[in-house]
């Protein structure tokens, strides 16, 4: 029977998480009380039994005269597991990132920045771009600095600076830029301008300057547009400068 329970309510939230959009349910909630839900079943249905079944019922008084030497014993033993949980829980409440959120966390081998795939009842996982799974406590995901990169108050500023060859068209490759940037949607929602912004000693720079969604938005436009602008530029026969050399003219 708490077999049945437990498995009907897991397809339950299976079918909500599959029929509601992002935007209308908690997945992350939903996902860690599942869980939750899932071990208080069976802890209701022994606690039935035992009520049933007499062995047991001596079995849970005799359990409760050694409570207090046993409680002892198990918080030392499951103290790491108890505050893996708790901290999940402070996790549901305070929402410091949603699944399917990117965010960047410190590990032993430095920083990592992956897409937040599931929070369980002791760990929250993380998906990296190159396939890797990140598997984090939940201690340590409430206590460390996490920085969320899936900002959706603000938008995240793209500057990309191109040099290119002091004897090359300007304005055709400020047409160029320009042209590539406007295409990037849904990457860049808002493309401002592409100025001179360096003087170098054999390349003038120009940075297109645009808005995106997010900081991942701006990320997967950066990537694209890098190279989709050399290709384009070769195209043009427009010689891309690198190094700049040394800069006569800054911004101010």
């Amino acid at each position: 029977m708490a077999s049945i329970a437990a498995r009907a309510l897991r397809l339950a939230i299976k079918e909500a998480l599959a029929r509601a959009g992002p935007d209308t349910v908690d997945r992350l909630a939903l996902q860690y009380l599942a869980q939750l839900g899932r071990i208080l079943v069976y802890l209701l249905a022994f606690a039935f039994y035992a009520h049933l079944i007499p062995p047991l019922r001596a079995l849970g008084t005799a359990l409760l005269t050694s409570l207090g030497v046993a409680s002892v014993v198990v918080g030392l033993a499951a103290q790491s597991a108890l505050g893996n949980l708790i901290s999940g829980i402070s996790l549901v409440l305070y929402r410091p990132f949603e699944v399917d959120d990117r965010v960047q966390v410190a590990v032993p081998g430095g920083l990592e920045t992956g897409v937040v795939e599931r929070l369980t009842l002791g760990y929250t996982v993380l998906r990296t771009d190159d396939k890797r799974r990140i598997v984090v406590p939940n201690s340590v995901m409430a206590t460390q600095v996490t920085i969320n990169l899936q900002n959706r108050d603000a938008e995240a500023p793209l500057a990309l600076r191109i040099g290119v060859a002091r004897g090359s068209d300007l304005a055709l490759v400020r047409r160029i830029l320009l042209e590539l940037a406007a295409a990037a949607h849904p990457d860049v929602t808002q493309v401002l301008d592409c100025p001179v912004t360096q003087l170098g000693s054999g390349a003038v720079v120009l940075t297109l300057r645009a808005r995106c969604p997010n900081a991942g938005a701006a990320e997967r436009a950066e990537f694209k547009l890098y190279e989709e602008i050399k290709r384009r530029l070769e195209e043009a026969g427009v010689e891309i400068a690198f190094p700049y050399g040394e800069v006569v003219l800054r911004r101010t």
